[in-house]
């Protein structure tokens, strides 16, 4: 299993290689795991659940197209090509930037599946890439002030 982000994004270029649509480029890439804000997994119990409900996608910029690569829930390496689509087709919507964890909807092409996809900041970098790319204006959260 990488830890380090440059092993990763290695690990994603080589399986966009074997999987990935003829001709692309790859540009960035980032780790997002799908279902509710994983703050609900510090409840008792739900972490548990959550492991087996929950999905974990690598979504690669290529040149030109959004490519969604599902990753191993126990490893972490990309496994298998889940779709492609040029980026004029690409739906993402509610981009939501926080101080941890991000999130963003993205509609699996094909289908009226719409995932939460949540990102945390140590891909801020990768997701501000999608922000530039898809053109989207995301909504900042501001750390509300506790008195």
């Amino acid at each position: 299993m990488a830890f380090r982000k440059k092993k990763i994004l290695e690990q994603v270029t080589q399986k966009l290689a074997e999987v990935g649509p003829p001709g692309e480029q790859f540009n960035t890439a980032f780790l997002a795991i799908t279902g509710p804000s994983p703050w609900v997994d510090s409840l008792p119990y739900v972490r548990l659940v959550m492991v087996f409900l929950r999905k974990y996608y690598f979504v690669v910029l290529t040149n030109t197209s959004v490519v969604l690569i599902e990753a191993s829930k126990w490893t972490g390496r990309p496994t298998n090509l889940v779709s492609a689509e040029h980026f004029q087709t690409a739906e993402f919507s509610g981009l939501e930037i926080n101080s941890l964890w991000s999130k963003v909807f993205y509609r699996l092409p094909g289908t009226a599946v719409v995932e939460r996809l949540n990102v945390h900041r140590q891909w801020r970098t990768e997701l501000d890439e999608l922000v530039r790319v898809t053109h989207q204006a995301p909504e900042v959260q501001q750390p509300s002030a506790h008195p």
